[in-house]
């Protein structure tokens, strides 16, 4: 998500929940109601998205390329990804109409597709073969499809997690990375890398709390140690085996070997210290290897990339994708998806390319993007690692055991963010040293089941 989505997510959490909550019980009367798009003529749509790097420059091709090439004007409506989250959560739960199209994530579009707040895009896709969904990447079309089956949204651009390491650092001490480590492994060489130059960590994990941020990396450890949050059946499994397994794991390993202040270091902190040198190795989103490549890098050219650590699984990286859906009360559906399938089509990569350089593709999606010579060029040290992550994440079983919900770094269910952030808050108060992992889980496993107890109600009723 290129300025992490997993990583800015954590303020909205709260409010993002709760308001979906309610949503889901108005959905009833709310799904079916028609109103018109707001305003600009019946030749012209309304697009609600998030301001990253991503989008402002799709905005800038728009006028010249879309609007030139099909007569359809589009006005944008940009906010920073907190704000933006928080109107399109009102927007499409009351089915007001304004907005014909949004930007949402792989969270999102499963619980609005429940909702009926989002469109089908099935009959969009028969009519446009030249779009060609079998171009995208299989575990993003997963993640974007309803429980019908049925597609929702289609991904912009998106991203998994991997290990990035010094590959100087380690060649120096004589070790060698494996393509597909464990976690034990890399717990064994961030020992051996631990203050291997001044002032540098062995490893940097996420620490700080948030749904999406200590619990982005540490959910996928869980899932690769055996644990989940909750069993298929809806029973909380916080404070199960695997769970706690991993929860020490990681706590221990951050806490002996990690960053200063990991209780407080997020993506954008390890991020910091990977190119400042005060870290030797990093597991973490794909989108972060575009920063570490730049050209004004400081470690540019240094860096190594491969499978992020598995216990149990075969893959254990993260999935995320910011995509676009419509508004299911939208009168102007084909004119969205127009601006949709040009928007996620085949040729919009070859385009930015081109007009404004390759690294600023929003790469991530499809696999034709990694068979563009320009695009592998310039992205050498990292495209085959991040298609290769993509491509092994299953939001439908991310780890041993069947689960009730999609999700790898998170439960796709509405309370999901309210209760990741305040299980997160207990672990890194014990990242902290304030209170220890088992009474941090036992907490957590209350709140879970909480929520686990209202789904198996519901079940039953």
């Amino acid at each position: 998500m290129a300025r992490s989505a997993v990583s800015t997510r954590r303020l909205a959490a709260r409010s993002l929940a709760a308001f979906l909550v309610t949503g889901l019980l108005l959905t009833g009367c709310a799904a079916g109601w028609g109103g018109g798009a707001g305003g600009g003529g019946a030749n012209s749509i309304n697009v609600l998205m998030v301001n990253n790097p991503q989008m402002v420059d799709l905005e800038k091709l728009t006028a010249t390329h879309f609007t030139k090439d099909t007569g359809i004007s589009v006005n944008f409506t940009t906010l920073p990804e907190n704000d933006v989250r928080d109107k399109i959560s009102q927007e499409f739960s009351s089915q007001a109409g304004t907005y014909d199209v949004a930007s949402l994530s792989n969270f999102e579009v499963p619980i609005y597709a429940r909702s009926g707040w989002i469109a089908p895009l099935d009959r969009y896709l028969a009519a446009d073969p030249g779009f060609d969904q079998s171009d995208i990447l299989g575990p993003m079309t997963q993640s974007l499809s309803g429980a019908d089956g049925k597609p929702y949204g289609e991904p912009f651009y998106g991203e998994s997690s991997f290990l990035m390491y010094r590959k100087d650092v380690l060649a120096a001490k004589g070790i060698d990375m494996p393509a597909h480590p464990t976690w034990p492994q890399v717990a064994d060489i961030a020992a051996k890398v631990d203050g291997a130059q001044k002032g540098m960590a062995g490893i940097c994990l996420r620490g700080q709390p948030g749904w999406g941020q200590v619990f982005a990396p540490l959910t996928t450890v869980v899932n690769t140690f055996g644990g989940a949050w909750f069993t298929q059946d809806w029973h909380a499994q916080v404070d199960g085996e695997g769970f706690r397994q991993a929860t020490w794991f990681y706590v221990d390993l951050v806490r002996s070997h990690g960053e200063t202040g990991a209780s407080q270091a997020g993506f954008t902190e390890c991020l910091n210290d990977l190119q400042q040198g005060n870290a030797a190795m990093w597991c973490d989103a794909t989108s972060a290897a575009g920063s570490l490549e730049a050209t004004d890098s400081p470690v540019r050219g240094k860096i190594g990339y491969v499978a992020a650590p598995v216990v149990q699984t075969n893959s254990s990286g993260w999935l995320y994708a910011w995509s676009w859906s419509i508004q299911q009360a939208s009168t102007k559906k084909d004119n969205a998806w127009k601006f949709i399938s040009w928007a996620s089509g085949k040729d919009y990569e070859n385009l930015v390319g081109n007009e404004l350089g390759w690294s600023k593709v929003p790469a991530g999606k499809r696999a034709s993007t990694y068979q563009i010579p320009p695009y592998v060029r310039q992205a050498a040290a990292f495209a085959e690692p991040t298609r290769a992550a993509i491509e092994s994440a299953d939001p439908r079983n991310p780890g041993v055991q069947p689960r009730p919900a999609l999700g790898i770094q998170f439960v796709d269910i509405p309370e999901f963010p309210d209760v990741g952030t305040q299980v997160s808050q207990l672990v890194s108060s014990a990242i902290a040293g304030k209170t220890s992992v088992d009474a941090a889980l036992k907490q957590g496993q209350a709140l879970a089941e909480d929520v686990a107890e209202r789904y198996r109600s519901r079940t039953s009723g």
